[in-house]
């Protein structure tokens, strides 16, 4: 294996770690650069059992051990070594959870291949809240739900604290980002999904009476926290769902939503 001990916060082979606290340069950058970042040593070692390949890794000399058999599968991969003070000057906080690493962004899906593979599938449109993305994500991979596609304005999968909210799930589950959105919804109807949006219409079915149709092939849209799904949106989909409500409660969070429409409407 490659190991570096850096000596200085300014080494310029470690700027893929550089203000990792700031995040609306991180969603920016990290898309643009084709990198992501695995916190944890679960994380990167799922990302690692994924397929995914590393171009570094960041880590305190203590934790060596506990990655060394993924340091040999990569030996050509520099893994940069650090007290945690210089560590955490370069991250802007501190290790806590083993090492991170940077990884290279696989190749983005196909939707039609992904269509074809899928039974029941989650639409994410302009969903901001990382926590919340990941916590999605994580829903999905113990539902069964076979794919996760996000709009243009969604945040990202694979910004570090979805992934690590998602448990690293988000790797295991396929996704894509769509280009065209909502008119996407005509290939999904062209591959015979229904598409169902929550959202408290008047004429929206319980999500009782969707799960009681058991469509073979269905696609749960959810929409960003507050506003909900665009008009034009609900203007393309098949149905309306709602979760009937107790207690003066008038929504859940919509990862919350996700996960009991996830098991709600299983495949059969």
């Amino acid at each position: 294996m490659s190991v570096i001990h850096l000596e200085s916060a300014d080494d310029p082979r470690v700027s893929d770690y550089t203000r990792l606290t700031d995040t609306s340069l991180r969603r920016l950058r990290e898309p643009a650069e084709g990198m992501y970042i695995a916190e944890s040593s679960k994380v990167l070692r799922r990302a690692v059992e994924a397929g995914h390949i590393p171009r570094s890794f960041f880590l305190a000399e203590k934790w060596l051990p506990d990655l060394q058999d993924i340091l040999d599968r990569f030996p050509e991969v520099p893994a940069f070594v650090g007290t945690p003070e210089i560590l955490e000057s370069i991250t802007g906080f501190h290790l806590h959870r083993g090492a991170l690493a940077a990884m290279h962004r696989p190749a983005p899906l196909q939707l039609e291949p992904v269509l074809a593979a899928a039974r029941r599938v989650a639409i994410l449109e302009d969903i901001v809240d990382h926590t919340n993305i990941g916590a999605i994500f994580r829903s999905a991979a113990a539902l069964a739900v076979d794919a996760v596609l996000v709009s243009p304005q969604c945040a990202d999968p694979l910004y570090r604290r979805s992934i690590r909210v998602s448990m690293g799930t988000v790797f295991q589950v396929p996704w894509l980002r769509l280009t065209d959105w909502p008119g996407a919804l005509t290939s999904l109807r062209a591959a015979g999904f229904v598409t169902a949006a929550l959202a408290l219409q008047d004429d929206s079915l319980t999500l009782q009476e969707l799960g009681a149709q058991r469509h073979d092939r269905l696609a749960l849209v959810l929409g960003t926290e507050g506003d909900g799904l665009s008009r034009s949106t609900l203007a393309e989909v098949d149905v309306t769902v709602r979760i009937p409500m107790q207690g003066g409660v008038d929504s859940l969070n919509v990862a919350a939503a996700s996960a009991v429409a996830f098991w709600e409407c299983r495949v059969p």
